[in-house]
């Protein structure tokens, strides 16, 4: 079986020395908790508060997993639990290929709707999306599309007004969220903004709510006068791209390279509510310019910033994907001319460098936990169904014949219980 139930088995330890078992079955839950939990019942540098309690450690767990043979280089865009099915695409240089898989791992359908074909998406805006019991939806340049899981196109609705965005994002984690019947998802940016004026700070709209009956969207929420981008300073074009989750009648947003999440009404007039700054460990961000100057955006000040990458609520807690951004030296390295050799050396390293986080958050914004999710892509979270999904990071140095996607639940402990825990299983080692 590929989909693998996690384990939890209520056993006291006492019980474990004596069940050769029981050490066999929670040797595997062991590797998790070592894996994915931190040291974090000690006071960090940052001098963060543990609002749960200095005894408490929290971390993830790996509690599900799906495996899927296929041989490539597949871009995970959408699961559903309720009806079982995994989409994902393969993004090649003039094609691009749909693919459904249930969760034992089975392809179901494979098939292409880009290029010169009657019910082409155009181009992609957004990662597609399950949006029904057996069909999904694509976002693109040619409209609303929806097709069944085989292929065929159920509706088509034009939108009622386009502009080729500035950037798109197609991949687990930066999707759509569905609300009463429409989609909240990023604004896109605009070509017909003059971003060389300091008023365009004014005028920018960072969301945008979608109509997929109607093909409208309506543009909304502009930066809060305490924000970084009201300053009167310049900023790289999207360096405020909103990473964003939607819970509970509440828009939870941070804009960019900014690290704050402003909590939003989802209704009209969208009422920023609060606010609260992330307490992210050695975070290097872009503060901005006081001038824009010829070639402003030439000049790379978007290479290397840190960025929020995604971020989730889950119950009372806060977990936020990012990039720490370059330290000064490997800043000014970055802008160095280089042979092609020694970009992808350069390159390399910084990946090795500067690995994608997660912090982890009470409500309040103070952090309990920050760590490297190892083996997990941590800017693919994505909730449905209530439950937290992942895709696994593609091994760098061997091609798999398959992909994993793990469900993952937040979890906490008292320091000295996972002690005890980690002692007991290494003694069964």
């Amino acid at each position: 079986m590929k989909y693998t139930p996690g384990i939890n088995t209520g056993l006291p330890l006492s019980m474990l020395k004596n069940s050769p078992a029981m050490h066999r079955i929670l040797f595997p839950f062991l590797f998790v908790v070592l894996l994915f939990s931190c040291d974090s019942g000690k006071k960090d540098e940052g001098g963060n508060k543990k609002s749960e309690g200095s005894n408490t450690a929290v971390y993830f767990e790996k509690l599900d997993s799906i495996k899927i043979d296929y041989l490539g280089s597949p871009t995970v865009h959408d699961l559903d639990p309720i009806n079982r099915t995994v989409l994902f695409m393969e993004h090649k240089e003039f094609t691009e290929q749909i693919l459904l898989a249930d969760f034992e791992g089975n392809i179901q359908a494979s098939f292409t709707k880009s290029g010169d074909v009657p019910d082409s998406y155009g181009a992609l805006m957004a990662s597609l999306k399950i949006d029904g019991d057996s069909s999904f939806m694509a976002y693109s340049y040619n409209g609303f599309l929806t097709y069944d899981f085989n292929g065929e196109l159920q509706s088509r609705v034009k939108l009622k007004e386009f502009r080729v965005p500035n950037f798109t994002r197609k991949a687990m984690g930066y999707g759509m969220e569905k609300w009463e019947g429409k989609y909240l998802y990023i604004d896109q940016g605009s070509r017909d903004i003059n971003y060389s004026s300091i008023d365009a700070y004014n005028e920018i709209r960072l969301l945008n709510w979608l109509d997929p009956e109607t093909g409208e969207k309506e543009p909304f929420i502009q930066f809060p006068e305490s924000s970084i981008f009201k300053s009167g300073k310049y900023f790289f074009r999207d360096s405020w791209a909103p990473a964003f989750t939607l819970v509970d009648n509440r828009i939870y947003v941070a804009f960019g390279i900014e690290p704050i999440i402003y909590i939003y009404e989802a209704y009209p007039p969208y009422s920023l509510i609060s606010s609260f700054p992330l307490d992210l460990p050695n975070y290097e961000y872009f503060k901005g310019e006081v001038d824009y100057g010829p070639g402003f955006e030439l000049k790379g000040f978007n290479y290397g910033s840190g960025r929020i990458l995604n971020i989730k609520k889950i119950d009372k807690h806060f977990a936020v994907a990012y990039f720490k951004g370059y330290e000064k030296k490997d800043r000014d390295e970055s802008s160095i001319n280089k042979s092609p050799e020694e970009a992808r050396a350069f390159n390399e390293r910084m990946r090795e460098k500067y690995p994608i986080h997660i912090a982890v958050l009470d409500s309040n914004g103070n952090r309990l936990n920050d760590f490297v999710p190892k083996g997990l892509r941590a800017s693919s979270m994505l909730i449905r169904n209530h439950e937290l999904w992942m895709v696994e990071e593609p091994d760098r140095e061997t091609e798999r014949d398959y992909f994993r996607l793990f469900r993952v639940g937040l979890k906490m402990e008292r320091s000295n219980q996972k002690t005890m825990l980690k002692l007991s299983l290494h003694a069964t080692t």
